[in-house]
């Protein structure tokens, strides 16, 4: 391998894995992978006031629910760990006073008030809020003596007034910037934590990451990242921003477009082949029409050459439709291992269940796993499955009064069913045919009104397989009592 390629996620731990971190670290997994390179999984808690412990376990277990295992990071390990922003605050420490000590960094003594003051003043006269370098030129002496009495400070990083930085960007290509537009921004604050762009950098360069693979909005991050990089004499990692995900209404993704954190979308049912997968297509393609991708398959075509510079739409429905496509294709252990739960949660099935109960269970989800998109779905699938009786709906009804036009016809498949020993797909089959022979009708004459009284619906799974879990005795009641809502008794 001619470079060592190391890229990393880095998540900030104060909420829920969002859709968009999600995609990031999926594109970085995906990179290394292809690459034979290293995934680092480094978590980003300096933010003391809102960093958790919930959330890092949330985060851990959303990535790993997702298949996305990383090769260095928290319980894993490695050379270059820790890998807890908050355990490297040493490094951050050296790393700021060889800032100071060669000039490229310095003590700014003004207080948050002023330095708001000063944003407002520039805002009202249409000009850009930046730093106008007040501390700049303090002398390290004069800096020191303020320190030792006891003045408030944070440490800023004294960039270049004239000149450009250019990002060679791997997707977007070269941008340049002004260097007199960017501001001489914080490195630590007051309590002597490292800000964001200051500890990102320091962990790049001492992880060795050769790729920093992040979402857009780091772009404008990333000319002061650069000039951190050449000040600490550093090389630099290659960047590629990626495109931002939208939703439907063409703004940031946001939970007013509905679930945006990983965890939402496993709690509501869906397979995590079917989320990376989706994911995979926010700002990739391989071509214009593949759309299914084995994880496999994923590893093999990811290139950052194929991913877009343009914003990807978030698209609901559209994953409802590939999770189904991923139901369907679960063998039929691995579907029952997943409805089951659901089943219990919705208070259908005991917990513990028995072994009658799970293997009934079982066929019933399996009935259906043809009409699921997502496993939530299920309950309401085949709730009357359970329970001795059911409500009919308005379009079961008007199937139901089909059965008054022919009132000895139903009598009589309410007798033979009572009267049936083997009550199965088949001996149900051959019953009915006898009966529709006998009758001189159509098959659906006899089985909408029919289904309509055992289900309560107009539509369901065949109805042999329906009669058949549902058992003899609840099948014949509910038949009766369906007949009796629209005036036929089965009493001789």
């Amino acid at each position: 391998m001619a470079e060592d390629i190391r890229v990393r996620f880095a998540p900030s731990p104060t909420g829920h894995l969002h859709i968009g971190g999600a995609r990031t670290a999926l594109f970085n997994y995906l990179y290394a992978r292809r690459q034979n390179g290293v995934f680092v999984l480094r978590i980003e808690d300096t933010d003391a006031e809102r960093s958790t412990d919930e959330s890092v376990r949330m985060i851990l277990q959303d990535l790993k629910w997702l298949g996305l295992t990383w090769d260095e990071g928290p319980e894993v390990g490695g050379e270059y760990g820790p890998y807890f922003q908050t355990q490297r605050l040493d490094l951050y420490r050296e790393k700021l006073e060889f800032l100071l000590e060669r000039g490229h960094a310095y003590a700014c003594f003004c207080s948050s008030e002023t330095l708001e003051k000063k944003r407002e003043q520039a805002m009202a006269t249409g000009q850009q809020p930046k730093y106008d370098g007040t501390c700049r030129n303090l002398s390290r002496a004069d800096a020191q003596a303020r320190i030792k009495a006891g003045e408030a400070y944070v440490v800023r990083l004294k960039l270049p007034t004239e000149g450009t930085t250019i990002i060679d960007d791997r997707i977007r290509g070269k941008m340049v910037f002004e260097n007199n537009v960017l501001d001489d921004f914080v490195l630590a604050r007051t309590n002597g934590l490292p800000m964001y762009n200051f500890a990102a950098v320091v962990d790049d360069a001492a992880m060795k990451i050769s790729h920093v693979i992040r979402g857009d909005d780091h772009i404008s991050n990333t000319p002061r990242q650069i000039l951190l990089y050449q000040a600490l004499g550093e090389p630099l990692p290659a960047f590629a921003h990626v495109p931002m995900i939208l939703g439907a209404d063409k703004t940031r993704l946001s939970k007013r477009h509905g679930a945006t954190s990983v965890g939402a979308y496993a709690d509501e049912g869906y397979l995590p082949q079917a989320l990376t997968n989706y994911l995979a297509l926010l700002g990739w393609s391989f071509d214009d029409k593949t759309t299914l991708f084995t994880r496999e398959q994923l590893i093999d075509k990811f290139s950052l050459k194929k991913v877009s510079k343009n914003p990807a739409v978030f698209d609901p429905a559209k994953l409802q439709w590939m999770n189904g496509i991923y139901i369907r294709q679960l063998p039929a252990e691995e579907y029952v291992a997943r409805a089951l739960p659901v089943l219990i949660a919705a208070g259908l099935l005991p917990e513990p269940l028995d072994e009658a109960a799970r293997a009934w269970g079982g066929r019933v989800a399996l009935l259906v796993k043809e009409h699921l998109k997502i496993f939530t779905e299920l309950p309401a699938h085949v709730s009357y499955f359970f329970g001795e009786t059911v409500e009919l709906d308005e379009t079961a009804k008007e199937k139901m009064l089909l059965a008054k036009e022919r009132p000895d016809l139903f009598k009589s498949l309410h007798q033979k069913m009572s009267m049936l020993e083997s009550f199965t797909h088949k001996g149900l089959e051959e019953m009915m045919k006898v009966l529709l022979a006998e009758a001189q009708v159509k098959f659906g004459d006899l089985v909408h009104p029919l289904r309509a009284a055992v289900t309560g619906r107009a539509n369901s799974p065949g109805i042999f397989e329906v009669l058949e879990l549902l058992g003899k005795e609840r099948t014949v009641k509910r038949l009766a009592a369906g007949l009796a809502s629209v005036g036929i008794t089965t009493e001789n």
